[in-house]
Formats: C-alpha cells, sequence, structure tokens
C-alpha cells in the first residue's frame, strides 16, 4: 500500500474525503508533495505558522532543547525553564492584569481551562458564549460552540450556557451576576471573520464589570499578529480578565494557555488542590520553539507589514463572483454565492499550487491566514491564480 492509503486505513478521519496531499516539506510559505509539486500556503496550518515553516531560529531552538530534556513532569510541578522564560516574556507585553500564564498543549485545552477557572473564582455556573463562535471541539468547548449542527449529535452537553448575537448590543443585557463568565472572540474566525463593531467589545467589557462577570477573549485564531498587533484585543481598547491562546503560541508546535491575573488563576490551587492539571501542558521543546518564534515575530518586525500585505490582497481580490471580502489583518475571508462554488474553487486552486480551505460556520467564504511572512509576488500569483478561475467559470 501507499502512504495515502495506509492513511485512509489506519489515521483517524475526520471527513469522508479528506484532501490527502501527501507533503514531505514545508518552508517559509510554501509546501511541496511527494511529487515535488509546490504550494503556495494561504492557510499557515490555520493561523499556526504565522513566522513560515521551519523558521531555522525556531528549528535550532528546538533541537537545543531536545538535547537538554523534553517531558519530565506533569505541568506545574517543576521549574522548567522554557516555561518560566516564555511565560515571563508573553506577559511582558500583556497589560498587567494579565500576569499569570497557564499552559495546555492545546487551544481547546485552554477554553477548558479557563471555564473551570472562571466558574471556581466566582462560585457561578453559567457561561455565555456567542452564536456562530468556535472555541475548540472537546465537551466543555463544544458546548459554547455557537452552532448547532456540529454540537447536536454529541448532547447533552454542560446546561447553563446562554447564546448570544455577537455585535449585538441589546443582548449584552441578558448577562446577569449569575454569569460565571462571557467567552469571546476577538474577532470571530469560523463565522468568516467577523470583526466587533465600533465600541462593542468596550460595552461587552462594561457589562462584565458591572455584574462581576470574568470576560473572557479568545485569540486562539488571531494573536501573534495575525490581525495587525501582537494581540488583536489592543486594537479596541479593552482588557479582558482571562485571555485565551493557542495555534500560533507554539511556533509550530502544540501548545495553548489561559492567562489571567495571579490573584484569579491561584483559585485553581486550592479546595481542591490540583484544580486544573495535565501532562503535557507546556511541554519544554514546545515552549522553546514558541519562545523562538515570538523572539522571531518581533525580531523581523512582521507585524509590520500585516496590513500593508492585507491592502495587496484587498486590491487584486476583486471580481464580480466575489460577493465580499471581510478581513482584519492577515485573516480575511473570500465570500462566494454557495458552498458548491467555493468548494469548486478551492479544488482548483490546489492543482494550481495554491493552497486553501473553508470556514466551519462560513462555507461559502474561502479562506486566508497565510504565514505573515508570505512575499508579496505569492501574494500576487495567488490572487492572480483565483481570479483566473473565476474568469474560466463565468
Amino acid at each position: 500500500m501507499n502512504q495515502r492509503q495506509l492513511f485512509l486505513n489506519h489515521v483517524g478521519q475526520t471527513s469522508p474525503a479528506p484532501l490527502a496531499l501527501e507533503i514531505v516539506k514545508a518552508t517559509g510559505s510554501k509546501l511541496i508533495d511527494v511529487n515535488g509539486k509546490e504550494y503556495i500556503d494561504l492557510i499557515g496550518g490555520i493561523s499556526v505558522c504565522n513566522v513560515g515553516h521551519c523558521h531555522p531560529q525556531v528549528v535550532e531552538a528546538v533541537k537545543q532543547q531536545a538535547e537538554q530534556y523534553m517531558h519530565i513532569m506533569v505541568y506545574g510541578e517543576l521549574v522548567e525553564t522554557p516555561q518560566v522564560a516564555y511565560a515571563k516574556k508573553l506577559t511582558e507585553h500583556l497589560p498587567v492584569s494579565l500576569n499569570a500564564v497557564f499552559y495546555t498543549a492545546s487551544g481547546s485545552e485552554a477554553t477548558e481551562g479557563a471555564m473551570k477557572l472562571a466558574k471556581r473564582f466566582t462560585g457561578r455556573t453559567k457561561i455565555v458564549s456567542f452564536k456562530n463562535s468556535y472555541h475548540g471541539s472537546t465537551q466543555g468547548a463544544l458546548s459554547i460552540m455557537g452552532d448547532e449542527y456540529w454540537r447536536n449529535a454529541f448532547r447533552p452537553l454542560l446546561p447553563g450556557i446562554i447564546q448570544l448575537k455577537y455585535n449585538s448590543f441589546d443582548d449584552l443585557q441578558q448577562i446577569t451576576n449569575e454569569v460565571a463568565c462571557v467567552i469571546a472572540e476577538t474577532v470571530q474566525a469560523e463565522a468568516g471573520v467577523l470583526v466587533p463593531q465600533n465600541g462593542w467589545l468596550k460595552a461587552l467589557r462594561k457589562r462584565c464589570t458591572e455584574t462581576g462577570t470574568l470576560m473572557v477573549l479568545d485569540e486562539i485564531q488571531c494573536a501573534f499578529g495575525r490581525n495587525g498587533s501582537l494581540f488583536a484585543f489592543e486594537q479596541f481598547d479593552v482588557v479582558p480578565d482571562i485571555l485565551l491562546l493557542g495555534k500560533a503560541l507554539g511556533g509550530g508546535m502544540p501548545l495553548g494557555a489561559f492567562v489571567a491575573d495571579k490573584q484569579i488563576m491561584d483559585s485553581l490551587t486550592h479546595d481542591p488542590v490540583l484544580g486544573h492539571i495535565n501532562t503535557f501542558g507546556g511541554h519544554p521543546v514546545c515552549c522553546a520553539a514558541g519562545l523562538a518564534a515570538l523572539n522571531v515575530l518581533q525580531d523581523e518586525k512582521l507585524i509590520d507589514g500585516v496590513k500593508e500585505k492585507e491592502q495587496l490582497f484587498l486590491t487584486l481580490l476583486k471580481h464580480p463572483a466575489i460577493k465580499a471580502v471581510r478581513s482584519c489583518g492577515l485573516m480575511m475571508a473570500v465570500e462566494f454565492d454557495s458552498f458548491e462554488t467555493n468548494k469548486k474553487i478551492i479544488d482548483l486552486l490546489i492543482d494550481r499550487g495554491v493552497f486553501t480551505d473553508w470556514f466551519l460556520f462560513a462555507s461559502n467564504c474561502l479562506r486566508i491566514v497565510p504565514p505573515l511572512t508570505i512575499r508579496k509576488d505569492d501574494i500576487q500569483t495567488a490572487c492572480n491564480q483565483l481570479i483566473a478561475i473565476l474568469n474560466s467559470q463565468s
């Protein structure tokens, strides 16, 4: 059997028809398959590879840490230098109230930990989330997911979940002093890149403060420069009580975290002790990779080029078949009339060496979340290929 057949036979599948491209190398913003075909990567591991694939500094950090030690004990019991160094670096670039980092192995686990922390700290049980939100697919995260299609087959889920409309000022009145936390994406990703309306996040912050509710912002997809600033909430003049991180946090390695004030975070240390634990959270190799990636992001000033590259995409992505282009930095959704149209375009793009996909709650939208290192000539090529396909279909 070839590798593709072995993949289909022995690796757990998530759909009846996976893409099943056999990638043997990735570098910068390019993927290379087993036949030597090169693809411009417009997905970046879905907002993971912000500094590009296999950046030499990240690879070197992985090698050096692997030679020192890999896993030695469950998270939180031993002083591990990569964890400490990365937590220090992260908190230096966050508001003073976000000063304690609890590492997990993924974004979904960060969501789970934040939900437990909010319940434990407030003594409340209700949680508010938003329609068309995505925070992971574990049971707790699934309970607050904002789309019934994805949840219904796995009920019963957690009780006490209230779902509001994102960007609705009126719905904020449903947040009461019975709510432990409100969990919102700073920019809704899987909904097709929905940016908060002017002042809405500030109104959400105000309502949470009034009711003693913890405000949790999910930046698993949009942190680390994706939206044009190190953390997206910086653009909206708000500070969350808990921040969720993942994806690009590990620089290409699996890593998640929830960040809060130490006074809040310490709620997990007693009544019960070990209130939240995991085995591989903050894996030293992953933390070393993440720290190296953050250093690259800053040293190479990659965030400085995000808005210019966004504008280049917006300039080039013009065609009668494109219904809209929504963007916030290098997180973009190109809207077509239907999923069928979008899927056909995606398949044709892949044939032409441009790798992209669609959004969970906006299946008629094509996803553009490339490495922040993507070159302008690759943007030009990818957009030219898309326009050529649209011309051929008209």
